[in-house]
């Protein structure tokens, strides 16, 4: 048996402005975060095998043949079969990924993605960013229930945008090189969950969500003519402000704003909480020289892991 060898890669992400908002047509800022990522790699197997996927990290072994439909591993293979016409291969496929799970970096859109690279590259026919990005948001479907599209979208064209939900997307011109710490609380954010109740809170109360979301939407823009105007000062005070209107919208937690705090007090610029909240991670803006104390200050206040990454553009 002739053996047949690919391996695919995705980094994590990380959303400086506009979470939630992004979900009802406000803009949203996210960067790649490449010091953290997902690799898949895939290997012929014996004839009549099947596709197998083994998820190392989670302990988890995926046999396509016999997955659910609901199963997201599974569901990036069958997705990619159907979008190349082809049939299910005898191949293993091997994922890998040091992104922490449900923090709000992107995990299961990187995972997918990896995946999918690795499988149409196996296939002989790799697929470019505009093909595999739509197929990498038809599984955060089943991550996330309504996915705003921002994680399929920075994950797999592996640089900063800002994104409005259904319009193209738009590079992130970036005025000046800027350091970024993202503290771990440890603690998963429920992102299905969190979304879910924003959207009840919204359908309660419309005139009062739709009012932070304009507000988060303004500074979104705000901050992305500071960013590429290399204003690191106004950056940071936009994201400060991001972070109070996401604890008025119910979406912190005491951890998370005990970390942005303790950010704060150290020299970050701003600092906020990402992703969907009550959990999962804070980012810091910091200058490069404060960002070992911005570090330190973040580790003793209790993130389990801070990573640090430089946006370039």
């Amino acid at each position: 048996m002739n053996t047949y060898r690919h391996t695919g890669y995705a980094p994590g992400k990380v959303i400086l402005l506009g979470e939630h908002a992004v979900v009802y047509g406000r803009p949203a800022i996210a960067v790649p975060v490449t010091q953290v990522r997902a690799t898949a790699t895939i290997e012929s197997a014996p004839p009549g095998d099947g596709l197998t996927i083994v998820a190392a990290d989670l302990g988890r072994t995926v046999r396509l043949a016999t997955a659910p439909p609901d199963e997201p591993l599974a569901a990036a293979a069958w997705l990619t079969l159907g979008h190349l016409s082809a049939a299910e291969p005898d191949a293993t496929v091997t994922i890998r990924s040091s992104i922490p799970i449900a923090s709000g970096l992107g995990s299961g859109a990187a995972v997918s993605a990896a995946l999918i690279r690795a499988l149409t590259a196996f296939l002989g026919h790799p697929i470019p960013p505009e093909e595999l990005s739509p197929l990498v948001f038809e599984v955060e479907k089943i991550h996330h229930g309504t996915p705003s599209g921002i994680d399929n979208t920075v994950v797999v064209y592996e640089q900063p945008v800002y994104f409005v939900r259904g319009q193209p997307i738009e590079r992130i011109a970036v005025g000046a090189p800027f350091t970024l710490l993202i503290g771990d609380t440890g603690l998963p954010s429920p992102t299905k969950e969190v979304v879910a109740d924003v959207r009840r809170a919204w359908e309660h109360s419309p005139a009062r969500f739709d009012a932070l979301f304009d507000q988060i939407g303004d500074l979104t823009l705000e901050a992305r003519q500071a960013i590429a105007a290399g204003d690191l000062g106004t950056l940071g005070r936009l994201m400060d402000l991001n972070h109070e209107l996401l604890s008025e919208m119910g979406v912190s937690a005491p951890v998370l704003d005990e970390l942005v705090r303790a950010a704060r007090a150290a020299g970050a610029w701003g600092a906020k909480l990402s992703g969907a909240g009550r959990g999962g991670n804070v980012v810091a803006l910091v200058e490069e020289a404060d960002a070992a104390d911005v570090e330190k200050a973040l580790l003793l206040a209790g993130a389990r892991q801070v990573i640090r990454t430089q946006i370039v553009g």
